[in-house]
């Protein structure tokens, strides 16, 4: 069993990959997937991740990220595939820890449907917001915008895909921001979790040819600025999701 530090505390970063057993609660296509991710020094992002919650370094430096897709055959398991949903979203997250299981804790997420965006802030306390959203494909290269429907809040990001990476290796940088299988929330006064399971993200490079962002800012980072310095690039992925449970 491979694992990693955070912290100084020894994390398992293998099993949280391991399909659970039990029922899951639902059922998402991720398609398209973009991610952006800049180091941060821990101490900017520590006021904005609960106390319970314990940042996952890689060396001495935190992580932020922000991913967009987009969302097909979103639905609870008992809804027939004919009734599920497709919409775009954004995450805005960070790298987190409880007890020895690494995870992530979102500083907020956007998609463009009301209904998603009320379900998940009602049933999951995350921070959703409702934006306008587009996603362009072509066959060099596909751009991404946003614009939040209360603060008007934007993103924008033109990008091409590049060479084939391939599945991350345990150890690497590209392992510890990719494969991430627990997401951390506070819900109904006490911290808790839930389980995605999907299989390993086979990732490409990818290249911004223009980028802007108020995210970050509206996340509580205004400091932080300029593009990232890692990008990758995720065809898809068929995922189940676990229930929210007592962390």
């Amino acid at each position: 069993m491979v694992r990693g530090t955070g912290a100084g505390t020894q994390l398992d970063r293998l099993s949280p990959s391991v399909r659970p057993t039990g029922r899951p609660r639902g059922f998402q296509r991720w398609r398209s997937l973009l991610f952006l991710h800049w180091p941060v020094p821990p101490e900017q992002l520590r006021p904005l991740v609960p106390a319970e919650l314990s940042l996952d370094l890689h060396g001495e430096m935190a992580y932020l990220s922000i991913v967009l897709f987009a969302m097909e055959g979103v639905r609870h398991r008992w809804w027939p595939e004919q009734l599920s949903m497709q919409f775009l979203e954004a995450n805005v997250r960070t790298y987190v820890y409880h007890g020895e299981t690494p995870g992530i804790y979102f500083l907020s997420l956007d998609a463009n449907s009301r209904l998603a965006t009320w379900g998940a802030r009602r049933f999951w306390s995350l921070p959703y917001h409702h934006a306008r959203m587009e996603m362009s494909a072509g066959e060099q290269e596909t751009t991404f915008s946003i614009r939040r429907s209360r603060s008007g809040a934007l993103l924008h990001a033109r990008y091409q895909v590049g060479e084939t990476l391939g599945a991350s290796e345990p150890g690497t940088l590209e392992h510890f921001l990719l494969e991430r299988y627990w997401l951390f929330a506070p819900h109904q006064g006490q911290l808790c979790r839930a389980q995605v399971h999907h299989q390993p993200y086979l990732a490409e490079h990818a290249t911004l040819l223009e980028f802007e962002d108020q995210l970050r800012a509206a996340a509580g980072l205004p400091q932080l600025s300029g593009d990232p310095p890692l990008v990758h690039f995720v065809s898809g992925v068929d995922t189940e999701i676990y229930p929210l449970r007592t962390a």
